[in-house]
C-alpha cells in the first residue's frame, strides 16, 4: 500500500534517520544505534533516539531520557532503548506509533535529527534515510530455510524490500569477512555498502562499572548468562579469548529477570564452582536491578564496539542528509 501510493508517510519536523532489518533480531541494530548516536552527538547535531520499546512493560508514547537524566527504568523503558540512553547520553523515546510519537518527542526535546531503532517496516514516518543492516552469516547461506519468510524462515519481508534502503551495512560481527553469494551481489550492485565488524571494548563490572582487560579472564571458567537473538557471536568471543563459556545459561532475546532467575544464576554459578558470571551488556542493565542479590557473586559484561570500514565514506553519506 505504501508503494502504491494508497498509504503516505509523515513528515516531522526534523531529520529522521532509520536503522533496521528485514531479518528477525541479531543482526546488530543496537550496536549501530549506539555508534550513530555517538557519531552524530559527537558533530555537534542535537541527537535522539525514538524505538518502539520492544518488551517494555508499557504502552504508548514515553521518555525515557532527556540526555541527562533517565526517567524510566529498565522494564518500562525496554532493555534496548535503555543501554543507547544510558550508554550515548542523547535524548531517547518510545512509541509503537512513531509519527505521533516523534512529534511528542520534539515538543519534549530540542532535535534536530532522531534516530528510529528498528523501524525499516514501520513505513508512517518519513525518513531521510534508511540504513539496511545484515549479519554476514545470514546472507551466505544462501539457499537455506533461514531465508524464508516466516514463520518459516527468518524473513520479515522478501528481499526485494532492500529496494528502499540508501545504506546497506553488511555485519560480520566477530567472523573473517567472506565474499557474498552471487545472488545477494546482483542485489547489492547499486547500493551505497559498508562491512562492519564488531570490536571488544573491555568488561565491564556489572556493579561497580570497574573496567578490565578482556586479557585478565584468559583462561576462567565462567557462567555466561546471555538473553540475545542470536547468541553465537557472542559466546564465540569468549572462547577466542580463552574463557571457557560451556558453562553456560542461554536465556530468550529481551529476557525479563526475576528474582527466580537470579536465585537460578546464584545456584549454577556455587554448583558449577564458576570463577565469575560473565553476561551481554543488554543483560546488564537489567541484572543492575539484582546488585543487592548478588553481592557475593562477581559479575561482569562484555561491552563491544561497531567498527565500519571506509569509516569517512560512511560519515560522508550520514551527513549528506543535512546538505
Amino acid at each position: 500500500m505504501f508503494d502504491n501510493g494508497c498509504f503516505k508517510a509523515k513528515r516531522v519536523n526534523a531529520k529522521v534517520i532509520s536503522i533496521g532489518n528485514i531479518t528477525l533480531g541479531g543482526s546488530g541494530k543496537t550496536p549501530t544505534t549506539v555508534y550513530l548516536s555517538a557519531l552524530l552527538k559527537n558533530s555537534g547535531r542535537k541527537v535522539g533516539v525514538l524505538s518502539r520499546g520492544y518488551g517494555r512493560n508499557t504502552k504508548g508514547y514515553k521518555l525515557i531520557s532527556d540526555g541527562e537524566t533517565i526517567f524510566q527504568n529498565v522494564n518500562d523503558a525496554g532493555d534496548e532503548i535503555y543501554l543507547v540512553a544510558d550508554e550515548c547520553k542523547v535524548p531517547a523515546a518510545v512509541s509503537e506509533r512513531r509519527a505521533s510519537g516523534a512529534k511528542k518527542f520534539l515538543k519534549d526535546v530540542d532535535l534536530e535529527v532522531i534516530v528510529l531503532d528498528d523501524a525499516y517496516q514501520h513505513r508512517w514516518i518519513h525518513r531521510d534515510l534508511d540504513i539496511l543492516i545484515f549479519e554476514q552469516n545470514f546472507l551466505i547461506k544462501s539457499g537455506s530455510i533461514e531465508q524464508k519468510l516466516l514463520p518459516l524462515g527468518f524473513l520479515r519481508e522478501q528481499f526485494s524490500g532492500v529496494d528502499r534502503a540508501d545504506i546497506v551495512l553488511i555485519n560480520r560481527k566477530f567472523s573473517e569477512k567472506k565474499e557474498l553469494p552471487k545472488k545477494f551481489q546482483r542485489m547489492l550492485q547499486n547500493k551505497k555498502v559498508f562491512h562492519a565488524y564488531y570490536d571488544v571494548n573491555a568488561i565491564y563490572d556489572v556493579k561497580t562499572h570497574e573496567k578490565f582487560n578482556i586479557m585478565d579472564f584468559h583462561g576462567q571458567k565462567s557462567l555466561v548468562v546471555c538473553g540475545i537473538a542470536r547468541p553465537k557471536s557472542f559466546l564465540r568471543v569468549l572462547e577466542n579469548h580463552n574463557i571457557d563459556a560451556t558453562n553456560k545459561m542461554i536465556m530468550p532475546d529481551h529476557k525479563e529477570y526475576t528474582s527466580k532467575e537470579i536465585q537460578k544464576i546464584r545456584k549454577q554459578f556455587y554448583d558449577t564452582n564458576a570463577y565469575s558470571v560473565l553476561t551481554t551488556q543488554k543483560d546488564a542493565v537489567k541484572l543492575t536491578n539484582y546488585s543487592l542479590d548478588m553481592d557475593d557473586i562477581d559479575i561482569y559484561y562484555l561491552k563491544i564496539d561497531l567498527v565500519i570500514e571506509k569509516e569517512d565514506e560512511f560519515k560522508s553519506e550520514v551527513f549528506k542528509i543535512f546538505n
